[in-house]
């Protein structure tokens, strides 16, 4: 064989072994399952970030969806990816193979906690900045209605002290020195709350669709749950899923929802990127469905939300 032909040959196979590496699926191991991790509840390595944002100019209230132009058809994909002080979850990574896979930029609001617990993944996320965004969920899910003011200033900068540790980790530099948009566990808030949530200068965001409704693992329910979401969803909404494998089967709703939309036209967009296309829509009071519906849930999760019976206040 001609060396010219050697040489194309390793070229060729040099090229396909990079296309392979780079276009890899992302497999679910032992790791990313829910406890598989032993429970720490000490606090991030440092406990302000170095990074810290001006605040906001103004309190904008709680972000549910954007009021698009006419004839645009957009929607952004969001997960929650959290765990209490007082157990560790899982990372689905059917889920987020799927949306590598198909290319769906998404925003995924991580707790600090989780971040640290599962922080490989994290740092694999990082590099696909171009699809993923992070968002900041608390350290521990604290309930932003119900924490003191020190307890939901230490919840917020200790998530952003972790996703800033995870970033000088991975070497990714193209991705926000720390989150900007942040979400409020049971989507519970009060006024006092917004107020130092725009004075950590992060923007709230909630959804106007609650996508997931129990266990999707047969994939008959999904399909039928699917299109209900479909239904609810319009031109600008922001779904929430989660994807900490609580609840479950949450891959094979997302894979019909995306489908369903797809096939309607819509565009799948980044939560920031919605931002700027339209009118954006709030509220004071965060909610799932209908005002109020989240308030049975302030003494379901300890008593401020984290799990805990002693109230969090952010003092290591």
């Amino acid at each position: 064989m001609r060396l010219s032909k050697i040489f194309s040959r390793l070229i060729f196979a040099f090229v396909m072994l990079n296309a392979s590496v780079s276009f890899c699926e992302w497999r679910t191991e032992s790791t990313d399952l829910r406890r598989a991790f032993p429970n720490v509840i000490t606090p991030p390595a440092k406990l302000i970030p170095s990074h810290e944002l001006p605040p906001l100019s103004k309190d904008e209230g709680v972000i549910r969806r954007v009021k698009l132009p006419e004839g645009m058809k957009a929607v952004a994909i969001t997960f929650d990816m959290c765990e209490l002080d007082t157990t560790t979850t899982g990372c689905d990574m059917a889920v987020m193979s799927f949306l590598r896979e198909r290319e769906i930029p998404a925003t995924l609001f991580m707790g600090g906690k989780w971040m640290r617990t599962h922080s490989q993944r994290v740092k694999e996320i990082m590099t696909e900045g171009k699809l993923f965004e992070i968002g900041n969920h608390n350290w521990s899910h604290g309930n932003c209605a119900l924490l003191s003011e020190e307890g939901l200033k230490a919840q917020i900068l200790w998530t952003q002290s972790e996703y800033e540790l995870l970033r000088e980790e991975s070497g990714v530099n193209d991705i926000p020195e720390v989150p900007v948009l942040f979400r409020l566990p049971y989507g519970r808030n009060n006024n006092r709350a917004l107020k130092i949530i725009a004075g950590l200068g992060l923007r709230v965001i909630q959804w106007d669709v609650a996508a997931e409704a129990g266990d999707n693992s047969d994939i008959n329910r999904a399909k039928r749950n699917a299109r209900k979401v479909a239904a609810m969803t319009k031109s600008g909404s922001i779904l929430l899923f989660h994807a900490n494998l609580v609840p479950k089967g949450t891959v094979n709703l997302l894979r019909e929802v995306v489908d369903i939309l797809s096939a309607d036209g819509y565009e799948f967009v980044k939560v920031s990127e919605l931002l700027t296309m339209g009118e954006i829509e709030t509220v004071r009071d965060g909610y799932f469905s209908r005002p109020g519906d989240n308030h049975a849930l302030d003494k379901k999760f300890g008593i401020d939300g984290t799990g805990r019976k002693t109230r969090f206040t952010g003092k290591p």
